[in-house]
């Protein structure tokens, strides 16, 4: 290792080495330039008499001079701890107490350093000296400011005297004699004498602690936050920058503005509101008054259309041709029309007189009007549904005339085609009640079954459809009390649906049907084929019971 280390190079960066430089005293007889400055220039010995300078050799004789500067010296407490709170301390009267420690800030209860007898309260002979002292203190400073601000306490003019005895001290042999001392008299209207000067204030009362938490380490949140935007002008921007219109209005304080609402425009909500109330319930009550006009419209136009039913039923089954209930309301309709309607015919002098009162008709009239208008409608309507009648096909007429038949009860009552039962055992309606009985297995999921029932099972539609009722028939077959469009629809049939080009084999064309087409259903085994097949696969054997019995072979025996 020794080899390895001789070997090496020097170094060529040292680290310099400071020695202390020793310091030498020159021998006797040479010190007459040389001065003791530090305490090691007297080493162990006292001062040099040849040196004529004042020596104070291990600070023997030197006064304790207090530092002229701020700097202090440092402390430390019994613990050896250094006192960093005697800055706070510093400029501050002996004896004040100046909380600068965080053990000032516990309460007296929890603290372990204080002991019993320093926190016993103090006796009543105390309390009562400092009472005092304190009472004389301020009376002191209160009758002063109060003396000085009264111009009848004006000193004594005359002063107090007094005597002394005065032996002079020459020997010129003069004899002692008595002096008399009088203070002179104060003027109160003398200005000053001298300039009172303000002296510089003490130090005022020291910080509070301030508790700040540990140092950490500041995010980059943190940083943003601290972050301060550059000032944004409304008037310079020497570098160009491009702000945006958010950070220019944000820079201009509007924000920090109070906005002060004007209370017209709470005033003018409530007007608003108001109005809208006011007008909501004006639409109430016109949608309920066009209600209560279209609930009597309806009732007009319903009892009109029962009225038309009743008289379409009758015609249809002759029972009134010529006259009847219809022609009687149609009569008391057409009355009440009349005398409206040949209101303008007449002679002249009357032709002149209706263009007069023209202006001022009465009510009647205008009921009169609008029953016409009324029964117009009703009647257009009809028209076209009979002309509709007419035009559908054989199946949708068919549907619609079941539809008609199997109305609610509710809808017979309002066109008058309800009849009272006349038994009166049963009250109950037998619509009521299922009257068909369910199969025990509800129907196989392989059984074909849609068409097992007639269509109209039970029903006068399809009668109604193949063989019209009613006494109006023609030779055609056609009803007379139809309208004129069913047959022309029926000439017109450019399709050819009414009539087909062939027949059913085995089917009579002439024959009259009084219902929809029917079909036979066709059996599976015609000539009973399975039969004997199923008999031959049962393989019945020919046993001698079977023998017995054959009547052959009875007769062969025999």
């Amino acid at each position: 290792m020794a080899a390895l280390l001789s070997s090496l190079p020097a170094p060529r960066h040292t680290a310099p080495v400071d020695e202390d430089e020793e310091t030498t005293i020159p021998p006797y007889g040479q010190r007459r330039s040389w001065r003791p400055k530090t305490v090691q220039d007297f080493g162990d010995g006292g001062a040099y008499p040849e040196c004529h300078v004042a020596q104070y050799p291990l600070e023997m004789g030197r006064k304790n001079k207090s530092s002229s500067g701020n700097t202090l010296a440092l402390q430390v407490d019994s613990d050896g701890n250094v006192r960093y709170d005697a800055i706070a301390q510093q400029g501050h009267r002996d004896g004040k107490t100046v909380q600068s420690q965080f053990k000032d800030l516990v309460p007296m209860a929890h603290r372990t350093d204080i002991k019993d007898q320093l926190m016993e309260r103090p006796s009543e002979e105390e309390v009562q000296s400092t009472a005092e002292r304190t009472k004389a203190a301020l009376e002191k400073l209160v009758n002063g400011k109060i003396k000085a601000a009264q111009p009848k306490n004006v000193p004594n003019t005359q002063g107090d005297v007094s005597y002394m005895r005065y032996t002079p001290s020459t020997g010129d042999g003069t004899k002692q004699r008595i002096i008399k001392m009088v203070e002179v008299v104060e003027d109160p209207l003398e200005p000053p004498k001298f300039k009172g000067k303000k002296i510089p204030r003490g130090p005022g009362s020291p910080p509070p602690p301030i508790l700040r938490s540990p140092p950490r380490k500041v995010t980059a949140q943190e940083q943003k936050d601290w972050m301060i935007p550059p000032c944004v002008s409304n008037w310079k921007n020497n570098k160009g920058y491009t702000i945006p219109l958010d950070k220019r209005l944000a820079a201009d304080g509007r924000g920090l503005q109070d906005i002060q609402i004007n209370d017209r425009f709470a005033q003018f909500s409530e007007a608003l509101y108001v109005a809208d109330r006011h007008a909501r319930e004006e639409v109430r009550q016109r949608s309920l008054m066009q209600q209560k006009i279209a609930q009597k419209e309806k009732e007009a136009k319903e009892e009109n259309l029962r009225m038309l039913a009743q008289r379409a039923r009758e015609e249809r089954s002759g029972i009134a041709s010529g006259s009847g209930p219809s022609r009687v309301a149609a009569g008391e309709v057409g009355g009440a029309a009349m005398p409206s309607a040949l209101a303008g015919y007449g002679s002249d002098s009357d032709s002149e007189a209706a263009s007069e009162d023209e202006g001022e008709r009465s009510e009647e009239d205008e009921e009169a009007a609008r029953q016409r208008d009324i029964i117009r409608k009703e009647r257009n309507a009809e028209n076209k549904r009979k002309m509709g009648m007419a035009n559908m096909g054989t199946e949708r007429r068919a549907k619609e005339m079941a539809k008609a038949q199997g109305r609610d009860i509710s809808e017979k009552i309002a066109l008058g085609l309800a009849k009272p039962t006349m038994s009166k055992d049963s009250m109950l309606d037998s619509r009521l009640f299922n009257q068909e009985q369910l199969s025990g297995s509800f129907g196989d999921d392989d059984s074909y079954g849609l068409y097992d029932k007639p269509l109209f099972s039970g029903s006068s539609a399809a009668a109604a459809i193949y063989k019209p009722r009613g006494a109006n028939i023609d030779d055609e077959g056609n009803d007379v009390n139809l309208e004129e469009g069913i047959s022309k629809s029926m000439q017109n049939d450019r399709f050819g649906l009414g009539v087909a080009g062939r027949g059913f084999e085995g089917a009579d064309s002439s024959e009259v049907r009084d219902g929809p087409v029917a079909f036979e259903k066709d059996t599976l085994d015609p000539f009973g084929v399975d039969a004997f097949l199923e008999t031959a696969k049962a393989g019945a054997k020919r046993g001698l019971d079977d023998r017995k019995d054959d009547p052959a072979r009875k007769r062969a025996r025999d």
